[in-house]
């Protein structure tokens, strides 16, 4: 009896601990009141978000609730904190993270709703975190009745002006805007939010001045509004923001110089400032002070002088002066002993290297390229040092970086696969250059090339891995080799060539954006500024790769022309801190560059002069890449050549050489009947290759088409060299035949007038005839002078007509019986004499715009010379007579064209007519 009551004892202990445990495992994980898990069923569909069980209590820590922290996906996070501490018996809840979901893993599942209205159902809310969401609108209305502590919505398409009643959440601490889409002035209602310790306003388009109620945000310990369009100087009232800890001012938009009030700032720990709008020149700020400085950048703010050498005794960790005009010698900077990179890039810095370079850590990094030092102690380029151009003079050939080697031979070509390897494309080998990079590396990839890096991602580990970039997903573009990876470099990477033949060269610069993604994803939301030097010269500003190629992971190809006089070419590539720096993950900016290709200029075929390209291949005088250049190659070579080729060579280039002139004078059917003719006629044009004009169009590509006439297709098209051109090509349905074609020729060219779209030359093989014209927009001259006029103009005149017409006084056998009775005689009349007046044969005589337009409204009275187009010129003369004997055999084709002018074939008579004219002109020359 007594053993079965000691059991009951110890089963009831048992069944209280039990109880006891439920009850305080409950009493932790708490329960949402009704209102408040219902407010988060709304907060939920506003959002976009869908993975939310309501059938588990949101603070049991459920799976759906709190999901654990991977390094697999170290972007994703999505807690909620429920607080049942609260005195008394009551249990409310506090959601303190919220929604920080996104993640590469999770394609499709983005936020991509709105700022959640229901969020103000939350009476206990202090802290969301939408950071990298695809979230669009604005901050709702009713946030400003709540309590909220912290706010951040960085990475998202939130857009549209900040609201000025977010200065009503007076409890906020922490707020962040950073990489959207906002505009506008900054409301001046955020000077209210008194309590505000953190502010980030970065990645915006954000205008207008900073307003002076900010000086009200006293709490301020980190403060950045990088990369907008604001305007005016730097406020000079850093004394009201006494407490900051980190100043970040890159690409605002503001002009120098750098107030002397930044003094004060004696607690940062950052300081940076960069790319200020060019204005007045700034001095180097007074930091002496800044003991806990560890981080400091002062670029392209216009700073000139010296260097002070008191700051070898900040505890500097990081330091960079580049891009600005700092004079003098290199100070004493010994006691940076905790230094980690120190970029004096790009300034006016004299003298020799000095002594306590020898007696550095080695493993701190020091870039001093692009400085008019002197030679000195040799010192050799690395990876923890960088002379790149560091010396007065700027030649590539002074001192080790790179080392000075004697040119084996010339080259006249170079393609680089940047930041990948060895490829062959075509007869093109694009060399390797998967060489890491680092913040202050020069490196030699061969005895022609190598590459620069100044710059080093700031917010991030150290790694040089981040200089080279992988593509993320699968590339469907022609050549996708050269684009699977890319270099990169957080401010200056320079490519340059030595040993490269003097001349003209067209250098082709290979892009694709392949770290942001086009989906509806934060991955998508990155933007990418930078700009291109070619020869110390810019050739783009604030390119941006996704814009011009019109998406992600998609091929664009600037071409750009430039002359070599010293051997050596340099193509650089600079971040100016704008765009973004947080997508998909922090530091991610700077230039991109997928591929490089260095070729000869070509020559636009002319005459015979080929027959000397025939004599350079056979010969070899010099290498093939290059043949058809516009400079003459060295003669160095010639020597050589001639030793290694000999009398068998030199017979065999006799005989190719009279048969290049036979092939050339026609005797092999190189040119077709109408090609000879057009050279007889010694036309102010040129003439290109099919091949040419098949490249120029991307093979005739659907996508290049301008529209189709009875002619035929109008095509858009960029040759060699970047002129953009528009290529008219002859259809086999059209009734305009050979003959036609070169009567076009002969007509168009012999009108030259800076309104007239210019004829830039033909083509003429076998079957193809394509006419090459200069490439105008839409909108053009035509409609903004004439407006309405427009089908007037088309139907009431032509050039050829008109002059004739008006000599026999007939103007009016012009109009096109369509027309009736509207509009007025009067006003037809004025417009064809207007016609006849801006083609004036005497470019003097022909009146200004201005005038034209005076003129045709009525203003000014018409001004018209009949006799301008008088007897004294014999083709004006031969051009009526012709007219005449046309119009005199009423049953020919010529005739019935010009009685029915709208007919298709009306070209047929004033195409011959021009011809004729041409062909009298020749005649008496």
């Amino acid at each position: 009896m007594v053993m079965v009551v000691h059991i009951l004892l110890i089963l009831i202990k048992l069944i209280l601990i039990i109880a006891i445990t439920v009850e305080a495992q409950a009493a932790v994980a708490g329960q949402l009141p009704d209102d408040e898990v219902d407010a988060l069923k709304e907060i939920a569909t506003q959002l976009g978000k869908t993975d939310w069980n309501f059938n588990i209590n949101p603070c049991s820590n459920g799976s759906s609730w709190v999901t654990p922290t991977s390094t697999d996906r170290p972007l994703y996070n999505n807690t909620l904190n429920c607080n049942c501490s609260f005195p008394g018996d009551s249990q409310k809840s506090q959601l303190t993270r919220c929604l920080f979901l996104l993640n590469r893993f999770l394609k499709g599942q983005d936020l991509a709703g709105v700022l959640p209205p229901s969020l103000s159902k939350l009476p206990y809310i202090k802290s969301v975190d939408f950071t990298r969401n695809y979230i669009n609108g604005t901050i709702p209305r009713e946030w400003a009745s709540t309590q909220l502590e912290s706010m951040s919505f960085s990475a998202n398409r939130l857009s549209g002006s900040i609201p000025a009643y977010i200065g009503n959440i007076t409890t906020l601490k922490s707020l962040s805007f950073e990489t959207n889409m906002f505009t506008g002035d900054i409301p001046p209602e955020l000077g209210n939010l008194r309590n505000l310790e953190f502010l980030v306003l970065s990645a915006n388009f954000l205008t207008g001045a900073l307003p002076a109620n900010l000086t009200n945000l006293s709490k301020l310990t980190e403060l950045r509004f990088s990369s907008n369009n604001f305007s005016g100087k730097i406020p000079n009232y850093f004394q009201s923001w006494k407490q900051l800890q980190k100043l970040e001012i890159q690409a605002s938009g503001l002009k120098g110089p750098i107030p002397s009030s930044v003094s004060v700032l004696n607690n940062l720990i950052e300081f940076r400032i960069s790319d200020l709008v060019e204005g007045e020149a700034s001095d180097f700020p007074d930091l002496s002070n800044m003991t806990s400085l560890k981080k400091l950048m002062l670029r392209s703010c216009n700073i000139t002088g010296s260097i002070p050498s008191y700051i070898q005794n900040l505890p500097l960790q990081l330091l960079d002066l580049s891009f600005n005009k700092f004079e003098g010698n290199i100070p004493d900077l010994q006691g940076l002993t905790g230094t980690e990179n120190m970029l004096l890039t790009s300034n006016s810095l004299n003298g020799t290297i000095p002594d306590w370079f020898n007696y550095r850590d080695p493993n701190i990094r020091i870039d001093l390229s692009y400085n008019n030092l002197t030679v000195g102690t040799p010192y050799t380029c690395g990876d923890n040092l960088n002379l790149f151009k560091s010396f007065s003079g700027g030649n590539l050939e002074v001192g080790n970086c790179p080392k000075a080697t004697e040119c084996s031979k010339v080259k006249y070509s170079l393609h680089i696969n940047c930041g990948g390897s060895m490829i062959k494309i075509g007869k093109n080998v694009y060399e390797a250059d998967g060489e890491y990079g680092g913040s202050t590396k020069i490196v030699a990839m061969s005895t022609y090339w190598g590459f620069s890096n100044s710059g080093f991602f700031w917010d991030r580990d150290k790694s040089e891995s981040y200089y080279i970039l992988n593509n993320v997903s699968t590339l469907t573009m022609p050549n996708s080799a050269l684009y699977t990876k890319a270099r990169v470099s957080p401010l200056s990477l320079t490519y340059y060539a030595r040993c490269i033949g003097n001349g003209k060269y067209t250098v082709s610069l290979h892009f694709a954006e392949i770290a942001f993604r086009g989906n509806k994803s934060f991955y998508s939301l990155g933007r990418r500024f930078f700009d291109v030097y070619i020869q110390e010269k810019r050739v783009l500003k604030d390119f941006d790769i996704e814009t011009e190629a019109k998406g992600v992971d998609k091929v664009v190809i600037r071409n750009f022309t430039t002359v070599i006089t010293n051997r050596t070419l340099e193509i650089r590539f600079h971040w100016s801190a704008k765009g973004t720096t947080q997508v998909p993950t922090r530091g991610n900016y700077g230039p991109l560059i997928s591929a490089i290709s260095v070729n000869p200029k070509l020559l636009q075929r002319k005459y015979y002069s080929e027959i000397i390209i025939v004599i350079v291949i056979i010969a070899k005088v010099i290498p093939f890449s290059n043949f058809a250049t516009d400079f003459k190659p060295p003669t160095s070579n010639n020597k050589k050549i001639k030793i290694a080729v000999g009398v068998p060579v030199g017979v065999l280039c006799l005989i190719l050489i009279i048969l290049g002139v036979l092939w050339w004078r026609g005797c092999f059917g190189k040119y077709s009947e109408e090609e000879r003719e057009l050279r007889k006629l010694d036309l102010q044009t040129g003439f290109f290759t099919y091949r040419q004009i098949k490249s120029a169009t991307n093979n005739f590509d659907p996508m290049n088409k301008l529209g189709e006439g009875g002619f035929g297709c109008v095509y858009k098209g960029t040759l060699a060299d970047g002129t953009i051109i528009a290529v008219k090509q002859l259809s086999s349905k059209s009734k305009q035949g050979n003959r036609e074609f070169v009567n076009e020729i002969g007509m168009v060219s012999g009108l030259q007038h800076p309104n007239l779209v210019r004829l830039y030359g033909c083509c003429i093989e076998g079957n193809q005839l394509l006419l090459v014209y200069e490439y105008m927009e839409n909108n053009n001259l035509a409609r903004a002078l004439f407006g309405t006029l427009k089908i007037l103009a088309s139907h009431v005149f032509h050039f050829v007509p008109a002059l004739v017409l008006q000599q026999k006084g007939n103007l009016m056998e012009l109009v096109d019986e369509k027309l009736e009775s509207e509009p007025s005689k009067e006003e037809i009349l004025r417009v064809i004499q207007m016609a006849l007046l801006c083609t004036h044969p005497s470019p003097a005589l022909r009146p200004t715009m201005s005038s034209v337009v005076s003129m045709l409204g009525g203003k000014t009275e018409l001004m018209m010379d009949t006799s301008i187009y008088g007897g004294g010129d014999d083709r004006f003369k031969f051009l009526k007579d012709r007219l005449d004997q046309i119009l005199s055999t009423p049953n020919s084709i010529e005739t019935q064209s010009l009685i029915n002018s709208s007919d298709v074939r009306s070209s047929d008579i004033w195409s011959t007519l021009a011809t004729d004219v041409s062909r009298t002109t020749l005649n008496s020359v």
